[in-house]
């Protein structure tokens, strides 16, 4: 990850896209970090869409409570819900 203070960006933004590669570079200002540039070669619009949409890490944010809580469901347990 390579960071660059925004009154240090000197080139067009898509000089900074092109050399990116795999590494994400994030933008700061006065030294705290405001924006982040990163790749999307990889990364299909369902997954990028679902990353950013409050509603869905919500979602995923109560599932890992319940996991870290010990609420979990055995395989067999879990056949019993989707296939009923």
């Amino acid at each position: 990850m390579k960071t660059i203070e925004l009154s240090e960006a000197l080139k067009p933004l898509s000089d900074y896209a092109e050399e990116l590669g795999e590494e994400i570079l994030v933008l700061t200002y006065k030294k705290k970090p405001v924006a982040a540039l990163v790749s999307l070669k990889h990364v299909d619009q369902e997954a990028l869409s679902l990353s950013t949409n409050p509603e869905f890490i919500a979602i995923i944010e109560a599932a890992r409570e319940e996991f870290r809580s010990g609420k979990r469901l055995s395989l067999e347990e879990m056949k019993r819900e989707v296939l009923e």
